[in-house]
């Protein structure tokens, strides 16, 4: 091969620096075997398929898998739900917030961060990220007023946020902390675990994520009342009965079957491993982007703290949209899988411009909804926090899946410095 046609670009007409499309990103998913179908296997023979009873004496799965995942993440309690949405919302319900209050969750978070707010009646309020792509520390104390209850942290695209500094706001304003971590279970902060900083952690075991049960979400706590509160409203108010009469309060019904808490025990047991394929291969990418980085000045997203990112993605800002959209284009001729985290026209509920339900206040019905109780008046805009749209929309991201060969990564790398040599 002569070096113009090393060096053609495949939307160009050259031949593709990879040979073969990237994985699934399911990393969980994909590493599902005879581990995972022995242990529903179990459950199905055994009969006990209802956390509280069954035809026998076995032990509860949902239990098991509470006591081993608080274990994992280093916190005194954790609750089995049916969601990462059930999950924030049981935490929300777990920290007290409800009808009147504000929550601010960041602009760019799954629609859950921001609906799990309206489903207790509470009100979000949204605010800017940073070129982490996370929650803004400094925007985040800009949007606190007297109304505000909590705040919803989410460390997206598995990577931790800055939580010294948002835990010296909150603290200082006296709010409260829940954790999102549906796309970080796993990552960790200055060594400790995402989920065990503020007042309730929550995480999904839905199939994308990197662990999964199909469906399913944990919350995990420190404090008992913060646990309490969450397993009574996940379990109807009590049908358990494991709580006191004087402290019940009504509840609804996220409670974990069996079957699923046994899949997430044998997935809690692969995440280590998935981890640490992921951050190999999210090293030897930006290792062999280095010197063209440098060369055109660009810059990967900020981390908080490298060591902890959970290495899902690798994300890198181009000087303006337009550029990043040409570069997307290209790495995918080149079989990279490559996108924009924004673009105006293409609808992705993981950024708040195009949560429509909730930018035009749309409610069920009724007298009432979550901005008639709140205790001033609300608005929301499409291009209100202008700086996440900016970030978003020149990044390029890409999955790490721990699927990739050696040869994928070094063709993955071939093809980045091929398209980024010509188009940055």
């Amino acid at each position: 091969m002569t070096t113009s046609d090393a060096t053609r670009l495949a939307i160009d007409g050259g031949a593709p620096s990879k040979q073969r499309p990237d994985p699934p990103m399911y990393p969980g998913g994909m590493a599902v075997n005879e581990e995972e179908e022995a242990a529903v296997l179990e459950v199905l023979r055994s009969k006990r398929l209802f956390r509280y009873y069954g035809p026998g004496d076995a032990p509860s799965k949902v239990a098991e898998l509470e006591a081993a995942f608080a274990a994992k993440k280093g916190t005194a309690y954790a609750l089995g739900v049916t969601s990462g949405t059930a999950a924030l919302i049981c935490g929300l319900q777990g920290v007290g917030v409800g009808p009147g209050d504000e929550v601010i969750v960041p602009a760019y978070t799954w629609i859950a961060s921001a609906t799990a707010v309206l489903a207790v009646g509470a009100v979000p309020v949204i605010a800017e990220v940073d070129e982490s792509l996370l929650l803004d520390p400094v925007d985040l104390e800009a949007k606190i007023t007297p109304y505000t209850k909590a705040v919803i942290v989410v460390h997206m695209r598995g990577a931790p946020c800055d939580m010294e500094r948002i835990l010296a706001v909150t603290r200082r304003h006296g709010l409260k902390v829940v954790e999102d971590c549906a796309q970080a279970n796993g990552a960790t902060y200055r060594g400790q675990e995402v989920g065990s900083f503020g007042d309730a952690g929550c995480f999904s075991l839905q199939f994308n994520k990197i662990i999964t049960t199909g469906e399913g979400g944990m919350v995990v706590a420190h404090d008992r009342e913060v646990w309490a509160r969450a397993a009574m409203y996940h379990d109807a108010g009590a049908i358990s009965k494991q709580h006191r009469m004087d402290e019940l309060i009504w509840g609804v019904n996220f409670r974990m079957p069996e079957v699923l808490a046994a899949i997430g025990l044998v997935q809690l047991r692969k995440l280590d491993g998935l981890l640490e394929a992921m951050r190999t291969r999210q090293r030897m990418i930006e290792a062999g982007l280095a010197d063209v980085m440098a060369r055109k000045g660009l810059q990967w997203r900020a981390k908080n703290d490298p060591v902890g990112d959970t290495a899902i993605a690798a994300v890198f800002f181009m000087p303006d949209k337009e550029g990043a959209a040409r570069v997307c284009r290209a790495l995918r001729a080149e079989n990279i899988g490559a996108s924009r985290l924004y673009e105006r026209e293409v609808i992705d509920f993981h950024v708040y411009a195009h949560w429509v339900p909730v930018l035009e206040k749309r409610s069920w019905g009724g007298r009432g909804s979550p901005w008639t109780w709140a205790q001033r008046p609300i608005e929301y805009d499409h291009d209100m926090c202008p700086r996440s749209l900016d970030l978003l929309g020149r990044a390029v991201h890409l999955n790490v899946s721990p699927l990739l060969s050696n040869e994928d990564v070094e063709e993955t790398i071939e093809g980045l410095n091929k398209v980024l040599n010509a188009l940055a």
